[in-house]
């Protein structure tokens, strides 16, 4: 009886799982080389670089832009401490938990804001 009681939640939990369907997936390195080739078809006005180096002058130009910090030339240079703490304040809570500049910081800024911009 005890076997009993053992097999059948055991057979019926295998007989659930079989009868899922699941979607393939793909193989990491084809979703990330998809991932870094795709960009986000932006908002008018607002054109993501296609793949600028974090922190270069292209990118920070392309962020200041998309969220209007430095409106009309007047606010903080793009790249420092001031700018990444309006960067912030722009995002609100949405806004990276990491060091303000940091690599990571920028990481999360470019991939936030390019799902903004697809979005919009």
């Amino acid at each position: 009886m005890r076997l009993l009681l053992t097999i059948v939640p055991l057979a019926t939990a295998f007989i659930i799982a079989a009868c899922t369907h699941s979607e393939p997936t793909a193989p990491a390195s084809d979703t990330a080389s998809a991932a870094a080739t795709t960009v986000a078809s932006p908002a008018p006005g607002k054109t993501a670089p296609a793949n600028p180096a974090l922190g270069s002058a292209e990118w920070l130009a392309w962020v200041d832009k998309t969220l209007a910090v430095s409106d009309d030339g007047h606010g903080p240079q793009p790249g420092t401490a001031e700018w990444s703490a309006a960067v912030n304040r722009k995002l609100g809570q949405e806004a990276p938990q990491a060091a303000p500049g940091s690599a990571e910081w920028q990481q999360a800024v470019d991939a936030l804001l390019r799902t903004r911009v697809a979005t919009h």
